[in-house]
Protein backbone atom coordinates (compact mmCIF):
# COMPACT_ATOMS: atom_id res chain seq x y z
CA UNK A 1 0.00 0.00 0.00
CA UNK A 2 3.11 2.54 0.87
CA UNK A 3 4.17 1.82 -2.57
CA UNK A 4 1.50 2.56 -4.36
CA UNK A 5 1.26 5.36 -2.07
CA UNK A 6 4.42 6.60 -3.48
CA UNK A 7 4.24 6.14 -6.62
CA UNK A 8 0.83 8.69 -6.89
CA UNK A 9 2.46 11.49 -4.51
CA UNK A 10 5.82 11.20 -5.87
CA UNK A 11 5.32 9.82 -9.23
CA UNK A 12 2.15 11.76 -10.43
CA UNK A 13 0.85 7.91 -11.55
CA UNK A 14 -2.40 7.34 -12.39
CA UNK A 15 -4.24 4.98 -10.92
CA UNK A 16 -4.81 2.41 -13.98
CA UNK A 17 -1.32 2.52 -14.33
CA UNK A 18 -0.73 1.06 -10.64
CA UNK A 19 -3.55 -1.59 -10.71
CA UNK A 20 -1.90 -3.93 -13.17
CA UNK A 21 1.60 -3.68 -11.00
CA UNK A 22 0.53 -4.63 -8.24
CA UNK A 23 -3.05 -7.29 -9.22
CA UNK A 24 -5.19 -4.93 -7.78
CA UNK A 25 -8.15 -2.72 -8.70
CA UNK A 26 -9.36 0.34 -9.68
CA UNK A 27 -11.22 0.70 -6.29
CA UNK A 28 -9.36 -1.53 -3.72
CA UNK A 29 -5.73 0.98 -5.22
CA UNK A 30 -8.07 3.70 -4.00
CA UNK A 31 -9.11 2.13 -0.91
CA UNK A 32 -5.37 1.46 -0.71
CA UNK A 33 -4.41 5.11 -1.01
CA UNK A 34 -6.66 6.35 1.36
CA UNK A 35 -5.57 4.09 4.34
CA UNK A 36 -2.18 5.47 4.12
CA UNK A 37 -3.22 8.95 3.63
CA UNK A 38 -5.49 8.35 6.79
CA UNK A 39 -2.78 6.83 8.67
CA UNK A 40 0.02 9.60 7.63
CA UNK A 41 -2.68 12.25 9.07
CA UNK A 42 -2.78 10.51 12.27
CA UNK A 43 1.16 11.27 12.80
CA UNK A 44 1.33 14.46 11.78
CA UNK A 45 1.01 16.11 14.75
CA UNK A 46 3.82 14.25 16.30
CA UNK A 47 6.18 13.97 13.40
CA UNK A 48 5.80 17.27 12.36
CA UNK A 49 8.74 19.85 13.68
CA UNK A 50 8.06 22.45 17.24
CA UNK A 51 8.99 25.37 16.39
CA UNK A 52 11.54 26.32 19.26
CA UNK A 53 11.88 29.80 21.13
CA UNK A 54 15.72 30.21 20.42
CA UNK A 55 17.07 32.19 17.93
CA UNK A 56 17.55 30.02 14.61
CA UNK A 57 21.00 29.23 13.94
CA UNK A 58 20.72 30.89 10.39
CA UNK A 59 19.87 34.08 11.76
CA UNK A 60 22.37 34.04 14.95
CA UNK A 61 25.59 33.80 13.07
CA UNK A 62 24.36 36.25 10.43
CA UNK A 63 25.39 39.87 10.59
CA UNK A 64 23.04 39.66 7.34
CA UNK A 65 20.03 38.78 9.43
CA UNK A 66 20.66 39.38 13.02
CA UNK A 67 19.30 41.35 15.04
CA UNK A 68 16.49 42.54 12.75
CA UNK A 69 15.45 38.98 11.75
CA UNK A 70 15.87 37.80 15.06
CA UNK A 71 12.52 37.03 15.98
CA UNK A 72 11.67 35.54 12.59
CA UNK A 73 11.39 31.04 13.20
CA UNK A 74 10.22 29.80 10.13
CA UNK A 75 8.46 30.64 6.12
CA UNK A 76 4.91 30.52 5.16
CA UNK A 77 4.40 30.16 1.42
CA UNK A 78 1.49 28.73 -0.73
CA UNK A 79 1.75 26.34 -3.47
CA UNK A 80 -0.72 24.58 -5.62
CA UNK A 81 -0.91 21.47 -6.34
CA UNK A 82 -2.88 19.63 -9.54
CA UNK A 83 -6.28 18.47 -8.48
CA UNK A 84 -8.35 15.78 -10.53
CA UNK A 85 -12.34 17.69 -9.84
CA UNK A 86 -15.18 17.07 -11.85
CA UNK A 87 -18.56 18.43 -11.75
CA UNK A 88 -19.68 21.50 -10.37
CA UNK A 89 -16.92 22.32 -8.44
CA UNK A 90 -14.30 22.10 -11.36
CA UNK A 91 -14.26 26.08 -11.91
CA UNK A 92 -13.54 26.77 -8.14
CA UNK A 93 -10.48 24.83 -8.62
CA UNK A 94 -9.09 26.74 -11.42
CA UNK A 95 -6.08 29.18 -10.65
CA UNK A 96 -5.36 32.25 -12.56
CA UNK A 97 -2.96 30.48 -14.93
CA UNK A 98 -6.52 28.14 -15.52
CA UNK A 99 -4.98 25.49 -14.44
CA UNK A 100 -6.99 22.98 -11.81
CA UNK A 101 -5.42 22.63 -8.16
CA UNK A 102 -5.99 22.64 -4.85
CA UNK A 103 -4.01 26.22 -3.01
CA UNK A 104 -1.65 24.13 -0.76
CA UNK A 105 0.11 26.60 2.50
CA UNK A 106 3.36 24.93 4.33
CA UNK A 107 5.66 26.65 7.14
CA UNK A 108 9.19 24.93 7.15
CA UNK A 109 11.80 26.34 9.98
CA UNK A 110 15.31 27.63 8.59
CA UNK A 111 16.77 23.86 8.13
CA UNK A 112 14.33 22.82 5.83
CA UNK A 113 11.44 21.28 8.10
CA UNK A 114 7.70 21.41 8.03
CA UNK A 115 6.11 23.32 11.03
CA UNK A 116 2.87 22.91 9.30
CA UNK A 117 0.74 21.70 6.24
CA UNK A 118 -2.77 22.77 4.96
CA UNK A 119 -3.92 21.22 1.90
CA UNK A 120 -7.69 21.14 0.57
CA UNK A 121 -8.38 24.74 -0.42
CA UNK A 122 -10.21 25.33 -4.04
CA UNK A 123 -7.18 26.74 -6.63
CA UNK A 124 -9.19 30.26 -6.57
CA UNK A 125 -8.73 30.78 -3.22
CA UNK A 126 -6.61 34.10 -2.70
CA UNK A 127 -3.77 33.10 -0.10
CA UNK A 128 -4.99 35.58 2.83
CA UNK A 129 -7.81 33.49 2.96
CA UNK A 130 -6.34 30.09 3.50
CA UNK A 131 -3.93 31.66 5.84
CA UNK A 132 -6.89 33.04 8.26
CA UNK A 133 -8.70 29.58 7.85
CA UNK A 134 -5.16 28.01 9.36
CA UNK A 135 -4.77 30.29 11.86
CA UNK A 136 -8.42 30.33 12.84
CA UNK A 137 -8.28 26.15 13.86
CA UNK A 138 -7.40 24.48 16.56
CA UNK A 139 -4.59 23.05 15.51
CA UNK A 140 -3.81 25.93 13.15
CA UNK A 141 -0.76 27.85 12.41
CA UNK A 142 0.65 28.93 15.74
CA UNK A 143 4.23 30.57 14.22
CA UNK A 144 4.80 33.85 12.56
CA UNK A 145 6.46 33.67 8.73
CA UNK A 146 7.05 35.77 5.49
CA UNK A 147 5.91 35.84 2.34
CA UNK A 148 5.01 38.79 0.26
CA UNK A 149 1.46 36.95 -0.71
CA UNK A 150 0.27 37.75 2.66
CA UNK A 151 -0.21 40.89 4.57
CA UNK A 152 1.61 42.37 7.58
CA UNK A 153 -0.12 41.52 10.73
CA UNK A 154 0.90 40.68 14.06
CA UNK A 155 3.19 37.84 14.07
CA UNK A 156 3.98 38.11 10.52
CA UNK A 157 6.70 40.08 8.60
CA UNK A 158 6.04 40.71 4.93
CA UNK A 159 8.48 42.91 2.53
CA UNK A 160 8.12 45.93 1.29
CA UNK A 161 5.46 46.50 -1.56
CA UNK A 162 6.67 48.19 -4.88
CA UNK A 163 10.40 47.80 -4.57
CA UNK A 164 12.87 44.97 -5.89
CA UNK A 165 11.93 41.71 -3.81
CA UNK A 166 12.69 38.25 -5.64
CA UNK A 167 16.38 37.02 -5.42
CA UNK A 168 17.16 36.83 -9.27
CA UNK A 169 16.42 40.88 -9.15
CA UNK A 170 19.52 41.79 -7.33
CA UNK A 171 21.69 39.37 -8.97
CA UNK A 172 24.15 40.79 -11.38
CA UNK A 173 26.90 43.53 -11.48
CA UNK A 174 25.46 46.83 -10.36
CA UNK A 175 22.67 45.48 -8.91
CA UNK A 176 22.80 45.83 -5.38
CA UNK A 177 20.21 47.31 -3.21
CA UNK A 178 19.95 51.48 -4.02
CA UNK A 179 17.97 51.98 -0.40
CA UNK A 180 17.62 50.47 2.89
CA UNK A 181 13.76 49.28 2.02
CA UNK A 182 15.37 46.92 -1.19
CA UNK A 183 18.38 45.56 1.29
CA UNK A 184 15.60 44.61 3.54
CA UNK A 185 13.60 43.05 0.91
CA UNK A 186 17.15 41.52 -0.17
CA UNK A 187 17.16 39.82 3.46
CA UNK A 188 13.40 38.82 3.66
CA UNK A 189 13.77 36.62 0.08
CA UNK A 190 16.82 35.07 1.61
CA UNK A 191 15.42 33.64 4.48
CA UNK A 192 11.89 32.98 2.47
CA UNK A 193 13.58 31.10 0.08
CA UNK A 194 13.51 28.36 2.59
CA UNK A 195 10.64 27.32 1.61
CA UNK A 196 11.03 26.94 -1.79
CA UNK A 197 13.69 24.99 -1.46
CA UNK A 198 11.98 22.54 1.01
CA UNK A 199 8.78 23.07 -2.41
CA UNK A 200 11.30 22.56 -4.89
CA UNK A 201 13.99 20.39 -3.86
CA UNK A 202 13.38 18.85 -0.78
CA UNK A 203 10.06 16.92 -1.34
CA UNK A 204 11.53 15.99 -4.92
CA UNK A 205 14.40 14.30 -3.33
CA UNK A 206 12.53 12.69 -0.71
CA UNK A 207 10.02 10.34 -3.72
CA UNK A 208 13.05 10.24 -6.08
CA UNK A 209 13.63 6.43 -7.74
CA UNK A 210 17.05 4.73 -7.43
Amino acid sequence: MLAMFLLVVGHNTRYCLICKPFGRSHYNTSQNFNKVLKALKSIAVDMMVKPGSAVPEKIRESTRFYPSFKDCIGAIDGTHIPAMVSGQDINSYRNRHGEISQNVLAACNFDLEFIYVLSGWEGSTHDSLVLIDALSRNNGLKVPGVDGGYPNRRQFLAPFRGVRYHLQEFTGQGRHPENAKELFNLRHASLRNAIERIFGSVILMNFQSN
